[in-house]
């Protein structure tokens, strides 16, 4: 015999829900919360992924075949130096912040999820698919960006694409969710007596909370991850607050070289050998052939200093940090490129993993602060901070700042 969709014990039935909680006041403030908090999110995140110029060079470009879904795409600007790490900390710190309004909207309207018959009509069952894209794409889009966050690459590819793609989808049916449920949740907020829907039991248990103390417990969710993820953004008392981020704690040690960073020099596989003074050389190419430098003959060029804060995808930055080296665009000038400095292509002295190689567009080589630097802080760069020499570009994401230097190819790529 076939089980009774109206049985109390499924959870096909209402009456299998029975929290008084659910219904449409509570489940309209969670909503319209998430509809702009997800926008700054999408938004934020479409920024971060146009600041690696994935147009530059297929380098660059870690989600290849994305076609008019890179329309947006553009030259990312120099200033203000601190676009990327305002842009990164918001995406990440507000993704985080969001994750108790989430959980806690998933909870509320979870009923739905079992109703049957799971198609009334064409339209209804198109709004079924649509739910489940909502549903699947964002807790897709929420578990990959932080396991990303906490370092723990265990998701099958690169994070780039998956997420970029997954944003795609889980945004297209977040967007038609939002027209159809907005103008209701709206009229649900406007209301001073609950309405009865679908999400209120007809059958509710004994409430143990109001449903403002739901909010408010919610909200107390989200400030604490807040309180416990922003301070990676900054450096000193707050960084040591983030708990909850591995770039949080005490800086890495003290002193001129004392700040974050992202890979040690022996994870890189950077040989001490390859980096002594005797052995080093720059290899730079342009219109006029290529020239080989030393490290004591970069210090004889021209020195100039910028402070610049590094800014990773994952959210966590540096205070600004005083850096002293040669002008790209000067290293550019002893290739042939006095008036016209054009794009570069930059190699490292590490062996695996991404951006080993990357490449900056004209506009980033000509601003005078982007540097090829040789000391951070007023002394010279330690090996985690990429000696002899490492790029650093204002406004850059920090895998771009390239670190362990050995070749730059000047020209249009």
């Amino acid at each position: 015999m076939r089980d009774d969709p109206r049985d109390p014990r499924l959870p096909t039935s209402p009456g299998f829900w029975r929290s008084p909680l659910r219904g449409p006041w509570f489940t309209s403030v969670l909503g319209l919360v998430l509809l702009a908090g997800i926008t700054v999110l999408f938004v934020t995140g479409l920024l971060s992924y146009a600041a690696y110029n994935p147009n530059l060079s297929p380098v660059n470009d870690k989600t290849p075949d994305k076609g008019i879904l890179g329309f947006y795409l553009f030259a990312w600007p120099t200033d203000p130096h601190w676009l990327y790490r305002l842009n990164q900390g918001v995406h990440v710190t507000l993704g985080i912040t969001l994750i108790p309004v989430l959980l806690a909207k998933l909870w509320s309207v979870v009923p739905r999820l079992f109703t049957l018959p799971p198609a009334r009509s064409l339209a209804h069952a198109l709004e079924r698919v649509s739910l489940l894209l909502l549903v699947g794409g964002g807790l897709f889009e929420f578990v990959t960006g932080v396991l990303n966050v906490q370092l723990d690459y265990v998701f099958p590819g690169s994070f780039y694409p998956l997420h970029f793609y997954g944003a795609w989808v889980f945004f297209a049916a977040f967007v038609a969710h939002a027209l159809l449920k907005t103008p209701t949740a709206l009229r649900n907020l406007r209301r001073m007596r609950e309405e009865k829907d679908d999400l209120v039991s007809p059958r509710p248990a004994e409430p143990t909370v109001s449903r403002r103390g739901a909010l408010w417990f919610v909200g107390g969710g989200s400030l604490l991850l807040f309180a416990t993820t922003v301070g990676q953004n900054f450096g000193g008392v707050l960084r040591r607050s983030a708990l909850l981020a591995p770039h949080g704690g005490g800086e890495p040690g003290s002193g001129p070289n004392g700040f974050q960073i992202n890979k040690t020099a022996a994870y890189a596989g950077i040989d001490t050998a390859e980096t002594a003074e005797e052995t080093w050389r720059l290899v730079v190419t342009g219109r006029t052939g290529t020239i080989r430098l030393s490290r004591a003959q970069l210090a004889e060029l021209p020195l100039h200093s910028s402070a610049l804060p590094i800014a990773c995808v994952e959210g966590w930055s540096t205070p600004d940090q005083w850096w002293r080296g040669v002008r790209l665009r000067d290293l550019a000038a002893l290739v042939g490129y006095e008036d016209d400095p054009p794009d570069v292509f930059v190699e490292s002295l590490q062996r695996r993993g991404a951006f080993r190689k990357a490449a900056l567009r004209a506009n980033q080589v000509a601003d005078p602060r982007s540097l090829l630097a040789l000391y951070v802080n007023g002394e010279e760069l330690s090996p985690d901070h990429g000696h002899p020499a490492r790029i650093i570009v204002p406004a850059a994401p920090g895998v771009l700042n390239t670190k362990w230097v050995a070749r730059m190819t000047f020209g249009d790529l």
